[in-house]
């Protein structure tokens, strides 16, 4: 039919929007990723309605959005948390950077118990070393329902990284309960995201920290054809 458009040059043409809005994307959708999960003691909590604990969501979130993720950008793991309860060196490398990690990623979050401290500030800079963050652009997602508690100043830190990366980009999503409150801002963890460019989200359930994971690790077109 006359005027009609063959179906490869319509694939092709899609494509070459999709890669000029994941490559136009602020959020550096394709960039190494680094997710610093907390499995601090705090995530063993529950909201006042509800028995289910914290890091039960998170888990379920990132089971819903890994797979979106894994296969288009390498992705890593973190950990920070299990352990004694007074220890503040509690910080795993569980999984450099690497493609199609979902499975393994969840694996390891799966097999969490929350215990220890919060030692944000020492994880985030060493998800910034595995990145390689001062020889290319780098991601990192910290996923936390808390704030530092061994005495580290996650300002200062993202200041200092800042200042030697080639790109590196912090995400901050806080899992925020029922009657919790943050820190201002422009101090806790969400001055990370401040000082690199990144975003600062709250999440109060588990559709919110869908959302949340979607902005900082999916391109959005990708994520939009999902929802």
């Amino acid at each position: 039919m006359r005027g009609s458009v063959p179906a490869c040059v319509l694939l092709g043409l899609l494509a070459l929007v999709a890669g000029q809005a994941w490559a136009g994307d602020d959020t550096r959708c394709l960039d190494d990723a680094m997710l610093v999960f907390d499995a601090s003691g705090s995530m063993a909590g529950t909201d006042m309605n509800e028995q289910r604990p914290h890091i039960a969501k998170v888990r379920d979130a990132l089971d819903k959005v890994l797979p979106q993720v894994a296969p288009r950008r390498d992705l890593g793991l973190i950990v920070y948390g299990p352990g004694p309860h007074s220890r503040c060196d509690n910080v795993e490398l569980r999984l450099p950077p690497a493609r199609n990690s979902a499975q393994t990623i969840m694996g390891e979050v799966d097999g969490l118990v929350p215990a220890g401290q919060t030692p944000i500030t020492t994880a985030v800079r060493e998800a910034a070393e595995a990145l390689a963050f001062r020889e290319k652009p780098a991601v990192v997602v910290l996923l936390t329902d808390g704030e530092e508690t061994c005495g580290g100043d996650p300002c200062k830190l993202a200041r200092q990284l800042r200042a030697e990366a080639n790109q590196l980009t912090i995400h901050v999503i806080q899992f925020k309960v029922a009657g919790s409150t943050w820190l201002a801002s422009g101090t806790g963890s969400a001055c990370m995201a401040e000082e690199t460019g990144g975003l600062a989200l709250t999440a109060r359930n588990r559709q919110e920290l869908v959302e949340a994971l979607q902005k900082t690790l999916t391109c959005p077109l990708f994520s939009h054809a999902r929802n």
